[in-house]
């Protein structure tokens, strides 16, 4: 395998500095040349030093200058802001962009990336959510493959390696169930930050813990699935296994099933991606079967954990309403870190905000990034931000 140059749009979040592990452990394989990050200057700048890339960028222009400084007795190139994100993702120093910014902000820089026939290891589901018709499109135009870096949807992806002209039954998403599998909204109501903030399996960021523990992430998950798999709505399913060994199943028209299992451990998926087609050895620890003896399998509780309800209607209408959804949740999960609204009042700034938005069936990539403004500014008039 000759040496991949990777980039990491977001190389600072829980993803970003899992992949550099992964680079920094095998040097002859993948090379990182370029890293963004929004506003974390000094993890970037560590960064930079130790893998010396080609290019990094800082979102938050303010921060131009301290980057700048640090790295200027190196030949790294600092560029600041928005636009030289974009202008990055269509630069030719790289082979693959691992998408990891969170949130709608990486969808302008992954289009970008496909339109310059770049290969896409996706890790921010935002982007298939809010687009995923024109992101898809044009990736099949330009013949650009997208592998998923999900664990959810690299398990999919993986049973899927060799199936091409197999129809699919269905697919079946497993959820942990977050931290509070079992409670009810009288439990849900008292909620703080930090308590939703503790994952049981999986460490990662802010914003996607909540949307674990609000179960938005598998709403969100199984747009995504529609689009990267070419799934309808009744095809994708939600199962709650607790102890998140099986990361998916995909069903075939035979009866027969395929899952995918292993440790919880996002490094896993994140080098399945970058090295696919190959599989490369690590020293990862080891699922043995022998603990956790039992797996358990439950249907998630959508009477209590409205969100999934929420976005499977969304999956279900299509159209912009994923994007309305997406921009809502965005808003309120950004609110309720802030401790301005409590844990049930994000279901409640969704689902008002999906009532409220003008609906279009077939947006243009324009009027999605309208829809994407007006559910915004609804959901933050909803809260008095």
């Amino acid at each position: 395998m000759n040496q991949k140059r990777i980039a990491i749009f977001g190389s600072t979040g829980s993803i970003g500095t899992q992949a550099l592990d992964v680079i920094a452990a095998n040097p002859d394989l993948f090379s990182a040349e370029i890293l963004t990050a929004q506003t974390n200057d000094e993890l970037l700048i560590k960064q930079a030093l130790t893998f010396n890339p080609n290019v990094v960028v800082i979102g938050d222009e303010r921060k131009y200058n301290t980057v700048k400084e640090a790295l200027a007795h190196t030949d790294v190139k600092v560029f600041a802001g928005e636009k030289a994100l974009i202008e990055a993702a269509a630069m030719d120093c790289y082979d693959m962009m691992l998408a990891a910014i969170v949130g709608y902000a990486g969808l302008k820089p992954t289009l970008m990336a496909i339109s310059n026939g770049k290969a896409i290891g996706l890790a921010n589901k935002e982007t298939l959510v809010v687009a995923g018709d024109i992101v898809v499109n044009m990736a099949m135009e330009k013949k650009v493959p997208i592998i998923p870096v999900d664990s959810e949807h690299s398990a999919i992806f993986q049973c899927l390696v060799g199936e091409g002209r197999n129809k699919i039954e269905k697919i079946i998403l497993t959820a942990s169930g977050g931290p509070f599998l079992g409670k009810k909204p009288n439990f849900l109501v008292n909620v703080k930050r930090d308590h939703a903030l503790q994952h049981p399996n999986w460490s990662m960021g802010a914003k996607i813990s909540i949307d674990s523990a609000t179960l938005m992430n598998k709403g969100l998950e199984m747009i995504e699935a529609k689009w990267l798999f070419n799934l309808r709505p009744e095809q994708i399913e939600v199962l709650v296994h607790a102890q998140s060994i099986i990361h998916s199943m995909v069903q075939f028209e035979d009866g027969s099933l395929k899952a995918q299992m292993g440790l919880p451990d996002m490094k896993l998926p994140i080098q399945y991606a970058m090295a696919f087609p190959e599989r490369i050895p690590n020293n990862f620890p080891r699922y043995d079967f022998r603990k956790p003896n039992t797996l358990t399998f439950e249907e998630p509780d959508t009477k209590t954990f409205r969100n999934l309800a929420l976005a499977t209607d969304a999956l279900y209408k299509g159209g912009n309403m994923p994007c309305i959804l997406n921009a809502a949740n965005e808003i309120a999960v950004f609110a309720f870190l802030r401790n301005r609204i409590g844990f049930l009042d994000m279901t409640e700034v969704v689902e008002q905000t999906m009532q409220k938005t003008h609906f279009i069936e077939k947006p243009t990539l324009e009027e999605y990034f309208e829809s994407d403004g007006e559910a915004r500014n609804f959901a933050a008039s909803l809260i008095h931000m």
